[in-house]
């Protein structure tokens, strides 16, 4: 049988499906291969991808309806990775969020309903920026996500509404995971690792929000992959609820201006900071409570930023030749 994984070309997207085909999965990868940021970059993780005999890249926006239809056939399980990511980039352009994200979402669902019974398991990506407002920490799944600071924030809630629905109506068994500041080799440019190496390495300042008075529960992609596929592996069963929410996060939250060190230090530069106020939808700290899918998932991260940052470093310098 075959997993359908949408966002094959994204970050999450291709280290996933790696890890599925080097265990001997059949991945039909689907992406727009969309231009939010460098398509090379894009297409240079679907050639590594594409060396692999078990896997097929369909070149499909999600938010076309009907258009994942050809592809029900010998599908049993879903990935959904695909969306329209970034914060910042929901206060320039809602529409795309709305129709990745919103539109996108359910016409996966209505895919994954037509399945009907063949249909073993999906799992879908949210995001730790559900949790919104909340103070508390670390942020658990327990606690109530009804302030959003973002449109983003809005649409990953709205995901997790969506999929709680179709389960409850249509019975379909869904992981919705809550993902905390991803980031390692391959990783996207509009994330801070990225940026940080990217203007420490050109001598230009870095922009630094709130005055450095940051945190953040940083994730090693090698972590996130593990806990998707435990996520996949563990299907709810007839007696359990059929749609489950967890957080994938390390469970630490580092402050943000330590991060930047770490990121110094492997580079053997210094960054000029330039110090901002906070930005709109932005928050100050997030920490993941990691307790759930520590129980039912078995999820243990593994790789502090101390050890994830220099293998960033590592790649960024092989990928740009610097």
């Amino acid at each position: 049988m075959t997993i359908l994984l949408t966002g094959a070309a994204g970050f999450i997207g291709m280290h996933v499906a790696q890890a599925l085909l080097a265990r001997g999965e059949s991945v039909v990868g689907v992406d727009n291969v969309n231009d939010y940021y460098d398509v090379a970059l894009k297409e240079a993780r679907l050639a590594r991808l594409g060396e692999h005999a078990a896997f097929r890249l369909e070149r499909i926006d999600i938010a076309d309806q009907g258009a994942l239809t050809p592809l029900a056939g010998g599908v049993d399980r879903i990935i959904h990775l695909a969306a329209q990511a970034g914060v910042r980039y929901s206060l320039t352009h809602p529409e795309a969020y709305e129709r990745a994200n919103l539109a996108g979402h359910l016409n996966v669902l209505e895919f994954a309903r037509s399945i009907g019974d063949g249909l073993t398991n999906m799992v879908y990506a949210s995001s730790s920026s559900v949790y919104g407002g909340n103070t508390k920490l670390p942020f658990s799944v327990d606690d109530q996500v009804d302030n959003p600071v973002s449109l983003y924030a809005a649409t990953k809630k709205a995901n997790e509404l969506m999929s709680h629905a179709y389960s409850h109506t249509y019975g379909l068994p869904q992981v919705g995971l809550r993902f905390f500041t991803v980031y390692g080799p391959w990783g996207r440019p509009d994330m801070a690792a990225y940026i940080f190496a990217t203007k420490i390495l050109a001598g230009e300042p870095i922009p630094v929000f709130n005055h450095g008075d940051m945190q953040r529960d940083f994730t090693f992609i090698d972590d996130i992959v593990a806990g998707v596929i435990a996520a996949l592996d563990r299907p709810s069963t007839a007696d359990e609820p059929r749609h489950r929410v967890y957080n994938l996060g390390n469970h630490r939250s580092e402050r943000l201006m330590d991060f930047i060190g770490l990121i110094e230090e492997a580079l053997g530069r210094k960054a000029e900071i330039d110090f901002q106020p906070m930005q709109p939808g932005d928050v100050q700290a997030t920490y993941a409570d990691i307790a759930a899918s520590q129980r039912d998932l078995g999820f243990q991260p593994t790789t502090p930023i101390a050890e994830g940052i220099p293998k960033f470093i590592a790649w960024y310098r092989e990928y740009h030749r610097v």
